[in-house]
């Protein structure tokens, strides 16, 4: 089968390697869809700057994987050949109280390993997952809508799950990368009077605009003059954008810090502790949220395939990411075709 490797250098490998055979509480997955995620960019196609849960072992990227069960291993009771499925994409040891709380992200054991970083990923035509990594995806929703979940929108919804956004909710948004998309876009789902996206971007705030995920999209949320949202989320990474996202949330409201980086100063008791500001961290998702996440996008009717603006064929994977590296698009994908 072919698959992609990032060997850094902003490159990409193309293999031949073999098809995998199923273990015990394994499957084999066909893959129908493999987006590419900023941490991709971050931390494994530029450079390698990993280190323990984010250290690239040399192993088949994408760990946005959606597709079609085409064999189980011994001892797989809960999914069936054709079943159509997202890889939550860390495996953990699943016996310690992150794990069985559905925190696989947060498992500390040395057997943890991440699809696209310490185990094979979802750049091939076929990936060995082990069963309980996996969830079924809805018959509403297409594999890119599903590999679009597996990270970037569980990323967003566990953010707005933390702030607990609803109809009594301003909320802001900074960085309209694919996660600050697909945050607006949810907060939407979920209520939010109104959404106002930061990006210093002109290409991102004119997608989000286009695509309906923010009400208002500013290059800095000064623009709007004192302006005060109750649910800030920081998407971006960058520490003058975590600072923005903080002192644009009125008193007694909620900051999420999403984004992955970035270094923050401010100035602790005018901006937390005066504000009485409740300020979360939140890192990726649980299988549960996961989960729930599926089941309301198919309630909703929402895509979040609409946030991708290019799909690429494997083959191209070093366009895919070329294009994914210079910001100026949305979600990018590479897709498969199945019956």
């Amino acid at each position: 089968m072919l698959a992609a490797y990032l060997p850094g250098d902003r490159t990409v490998a193309l293999r031949e390697i073999p098809t995998p055979t199923p273990g015990p509480g394994e499957v084999l997955l066909r893959m129908g869809a493999s987006t590419i995620c900023g941490s991709d960019l971050r931390a494994i196609y530029r450079e390698h700057l990993g280190e323990g849960p984010e250290a690239y072992q040399d192993v088949v990227g994408g760990h946005e994987p959606s597709g079609r069960v085409v064999e189980v291993g011994p001892g797989v009771v809960d999914l069936e050949v054709g079943d159509r499925v997202v890889v939550y994409h860390i495996s953990g040891c699943g016996v310690c109280d992150e794990c069985r709380r559905g925190y696989q992200i947060s498992c500390t054991s040395p057997r943890r390993r991440a699809y696209g970083w310490q185990r094979d990923g979802g750049h091939a035509d076929f990936l060995l997952a082990t069963a309980r990594d996996l969830l079924k995806l809805p018959a509403g929703l297409s594999y890119l809508d599903g590999a679009c979940v597996a990270c970037g929108f569980g990323t967003a919804y566990e953010a707005l799950c933390r702030a607990d956004v609803s109809g009594r909710d301003r909320v802001l948004v900074v960085g309209l990368g694919p996660v600050g998309l697909a945050a607006g876009m949810l907060a939407k789902a979920m209520g939010a009077v109104e959404v106002v996206g930061v990006d210093p971007s002109e290409d991102r705030r004119a997608l989000a605009l286009r695509l309906g995920v923010v009400d208002a999209a500013l290059a800095d949320a000064d623009e709007r003059g004192p302006f005060e949202a109750d649910v800030a989320i920081d998407c971006s990474g960058v520490g003058a954008g975590q600072h923005s996202a903080i002192a644009h949330t009125r008193r007694w409201g909620r900051v999420v810090l999403v984004g992955e980086g970035g270094q923050l100063s401010l100035d602790v008791s005018e901006l937390l502790i005066h504000k009485q500001l409740t300020v979360h961290g939140s890192w990726v998702s649980s299988t549960v949220r996961m989960a729930e996440l599926l089941e309301h996008l198919d309630r909703w009717g929402l895509h979040p395939a609409d946030i991708v603006t290019d799909t690429f064929e494997l083959t191209r994977a070093e366009e895919a990411y070329r294009l994914a590296d210079s910001g100026v698009a949305g979600k990018i994908g590479i897709t498969w075709e199945l019956d």
